[in-house]
């Protein structure tokens, strides 16, 4: 597959009152708008034309674009959000996903789904099922991709934000992916690189067009990337980790 797209929404003033577990204190927002510009120019540097939306100020876990939307080749879906406090973005997606797609579906209540739950391997998609994502929101999914020729199935994720904070695909049928994601049924079958216990949030890594986007400051796992024959590229995100939010958070690439 080639990404050439990506969408991205800037980090808006109101940052530090976005959703957090991490408890490491609040995010700058000047750093945040900064690293969000280096990352930009990562997505750049290996292809992407972005489109880059403006902030809302109203949301200020809006930054996660991710997580408001799924685009495949074939068709894109607005997601509903598991946090009701994020539901209202996505009524601001819609019009630049119809930029790029004949076909845009939405989520519909009572069903929740984050972006971030959801892996694509090629014509697999995977869906965690998680404190953000339930059920009713993967029915839905799965029957909107398999409508389109794609296969989905649900993976159940005891720890983590998103399914995609411990595990992401990095093509030619390699996962990165911790230990308690790497040994699921589903998995079966991939070549996996473990992410250690301790540089977990690297899980959360980004392939795009034959390079991988990973967190800086991980050594361990962005060797284990390299060793595994792939170009590296370590991206500071580490404002928008004190809000749970990892590399593929930042973006909707297509």
């Amino acid at each position: 597959m080639t990404f050439r797209h990506a969408i991205v929404r800037p980090p808006c003033r109101r940052l530090a009152e976005g959703l957090s577990t991490a408890a490491m204190g609040p995010p700058d927002y000047q750093a945040a708008l900064e690293q969000h510009g280096r990352y930009v120019a990562a997505l750049e540097a290996c292809g992407l034309t972005i489109t880059v939306m403006p902030p809302l100020e109203d949301y200020p876990d809006s930054t996660f674009v991710e997580d408001v939307a799924l685009c495949t080749l074939l068709c894109a879906v607005v997601t509903r959000p598991g946090a009701p406090s994020r539901r209202g973005e996505t009524g601001h997606i819609g019009g630049a996903l119809e930029r790029f797609y004949s076909d845009v579906h939405a989520i519909e209540a009572p069903g929740a789904i984050d972006g971030g739950d959801i892996m694509m391997a090629g014509e697999r998609f995977f869906i965690g099922l998680t404190g953000r994502t339930d059920q009713e929101g993967a029915r839905q999914m799965t029957a909107y991709l398999e409508a389109h020729g794609y296969r989905a199935e649900t993976v159940a994720v005891a720890d983590g934000l998103h399914l995609k904070s411990g595990a992401s695909y990095l093509e030619n049928n390699t996962l990165l992916a911790v230990d308690g994601l790497a040994g699921k049924p589903g998995f079966k079958g991939f070549d996996v690189i473990e992410v250690d216990a301790a540089e977990a949030y690297a899980a959360n890594s980004l392939w795009v067009n034959a390079t991988v986007l990973t967190p800086a400051g991980f050594p361990a796992t962005a060797e284990r990337i390299r060793a595994a024959g792939y170009e590296a590229i370590e991206v500071d995100i580490s404002e928008f980790r004190k809000l749970d939010g990892g590399l593929s958070c930042l973006s909707l690439r297509f």
